[in-house]
């Protein structure tokens, strides 16, 4: 059964709520599964950007299944622009490497705008593997835009390379890379419109 999260962050955290999220950051590196999705829930209401660190560190431990998916479907749920900026930090940190799909499954479900990072995703397609570049695609698809040029542009530039490099390629993700291609050649003549 899907957990819908509700959760509506303010970017600015007082001192008691500091404590608070402190508390059940504290209760969610337990690795139980009951208080994970306890303060989860409680995070919904009293969470900041701030838990998206943890949140990410704790899907590389070995927590339960189930606790996993409710943690991506928290950050999925996430509503608050600043939110974007942290997320990508964290896709683009090599730490988070081993879960870097999994954050990705999180923001095409978000309803967060994430159009100012396309270049990024298509990046991240050119240089992860299959499942990331599956991913990447649904996030550009889902992508409403206004897009800016430069990011258009830069996007070109990383398929290009993609394009020119002499290395042997997987003809799975040469095909999504195909896909996100269009996509961005669509963007780019919407911009120019």
């Amino acid at each position: 059964m899907s957990k819908i999260y509700k959760v509506s962050y303010s970017i600015k955290t007082t001192k008691k709520q500091s404590l608070v999220i402190k508390k059940l950051l504290e209760d969610i590196q337990t690795g139980d599964a009951t208080k994970i999705a306890a303060a989860l829930k409680l995070l919904q209401v009293n969470g900041d950007i701030t838990v998206l660190r943890p949140l990410a560190e704790l899907l590389m431990t070995d927590i339960v299944e189930t606790s996993k998916y409710e943690i991506i479907s928290f950050l999925g749920d996430l509503k608050v622009s600043a939110a974007a900026d942290e997320m990508m930090n964290l896709i683009k940190d090599d730490q988070f490497l081993p879960v870097r799909q999994a954050l990705l499954t999180s923001i095409w479900n978000s309803k967060v705008d994430y159009s100012y990072y396309i270049a990024d995703f298509v990046e991240i397609a050119c240089e992860g593997d299959f499942m990331e570049a599956l991913e990447c695609l649904t996030i550009i698809e889902n992508m409403e835009g206004p897009f800016q040029e430069q990011h258009i542009l830069e996007a070109q530039l990383h398929l290009k390379d993609y394009i020119e490099d002499d290395a042997p390629k997987d003809p799975q993700r040469a095909h999504i890379l195909s896909e996100i291609a269009v996509l961005i050649k669509d963007f780019d003549l919407g911009i120019d419109d």
